[in-house]
């Protein structure tokens, strides 16, 4: 498959005076409709309708809405469009992979990933902010500061922008492309977990998009007082972006671990409601040639694990511009993922996707931090020289 740049695709409809309804939880839109005078059960009965237009059948014109009197249909095209985000580039891999930079509104765009043949069929991995506070010395994207949280109808967006792309409408579950949603985008999702836990109240809706709540997963780097919250309010599937064993090198590496330590984490995990052998905690390794992929590490990984249902995903680092990494030797992963294996857990190696579109783990960062007209001026100037 080539490689394919899109720009432009789609109507900015933040830019617009006019607001979208795609993407909106159930209680967002009976908001709307009383906005429009409907009475609140009315409201109700409506907002059930137009959910299953927009998430179930995904139609972007009020005038397919069959079932609702035209007059309405003529106030909510007045009113409202259904339009996604502007789409300001798209790319594809050489393996398949798909990466789209969506532009939610002047200065705030977002990247979000399908990757094909993951979990029953592809997985989409979408942005819960743009920007990142975390700062893991391994990660692109903490190298972009937080510009902010997406909102619930944000992150929903990002599943119907790759659902008009793989022509996945209405909703099914035969021959599905995507099946599976990881948030593990731009961003820390536990800083955000109003809008994640409503986005995906959304993506589960049996009468929407319907993918059950056990095919989404939520990744964290390790907000230990939020993540049984998480499991209570979303019934998703927990990861753990890892990484390290120890606290001192998990301190230099995810940064976040100086305020949640490795036990005050592990304790965390222990709290996550419903753990066993059908909902087993994901952790995230990524492997740092010479800095956390040893035989020792592996054992003390095992020890660090016991009494935790988890499988142990290993990550081949992917590089990014001026990372001080590299990634370790394939017979060192082998050798780890042995020694995990060994001792009952299972340690698939993630083979990397999309790197040639910057779309593997770790190399997302969009460049929502503009630079200044000035300095584009520069940097023109002397590469003309």
């Amino acid at each position: 498959m080539k490689h394919v740049l899109d720009l432009s695709r789609g109507v900015n409809a933040s830019a617009s005076s006019v607001k979208s309804l795609a993407g909106l939880s159930i209680p967002a839109l009976k908001a709307e409709m009383e906005t429009l005078g409907l009475d609140p059960k009315k409201a109700g009965m409506r907002a059930k309708q137009l959910r299953r237009w927009i998430h179930h059948f995904g139609v972007q014109d009020f005038g397919g809405m069959t079932d609702i009197a035209k007059e309405l249909r003529a106030d909510l095209a007045e009113k409202y469009v259904l339009t996604r985000p502007e789409i300001t580039e798209h790319k594809v891999s050489v393996d398949g992979t798909q990466k789209w930079l969506t532009k939610f509104q002047e200065g705030v765009e977002g990247e979000s990933v399908y990757i094909p043949d993951v979990g029953r069929s592809g997985a989409l991995c979408v942005s819960s902010q743009v920007g990142c506070t975390l700062n893991c010395t391994f990660c692109h994207t903490g190298t972009q500061k937080l510009v902010r949280n997406l909102t619930a109808q944000e992150i929903v967006n990002q599943v119907l922008i790759a659902r008009d792309e793989l022509e996945e409408w209405p909703s099914s579950n035969e021959n599905r492309k995507l099946t599976n949603i990881v948030f593990m985008g731009m961003g820390e999702p536990l800083y955000n977990l109003d809008n994640v836990a409503e986005a995906i109240d959304t993506i589960s809706d049996g009468d929407g998009i319907a993918l059950g709540r056990r095919r989404i997963t939520v990744s964290t780097a390790g907000v230990a007082p939020k993540i049984p919250e998480l499991g209570e309010r979303t019934g998703a599937m927990l990861a753990i972006s890892l990484h390290a064993v120890r606290d001192d090198l998990r301190n230099e590496i995810v940064p976040i671990n100086k305020k949640y330590d490795l036990q005050t984490l592990f304790e965390a995990i222990r709290a996550y409601p419903d753990l066993g052998n059908s909902k087993r905690v994901t952790f995230e390794y990524v492997m740092l040639k010479g800095v956390n992929d040893s035989p020792a590490e592996a054992r003390d990984l095992v020890k660090l694990l016991k009494g935790v249902p988890a499988k142990i995903n290993l990550i081949p680092f992917n590089p990014w511009p001026g990372s001080p990494y590299e990634c370790s030797d394939w017979e060192t992963i082998e050798t780890f993922a042995e020694i995990v294996n060994r001792a009952g857990y299972a340690s698939p190696i993630r083979t990397p996707r999309g790197r040639d579109i910057f779309a593997a783990c770790g190399q997302l960062r969009s460049e929502s931090v503009k630079k200044s007209a000035a300095e584009k001026r520069r940097e023109a100037m002397a590469a003309q020289d």
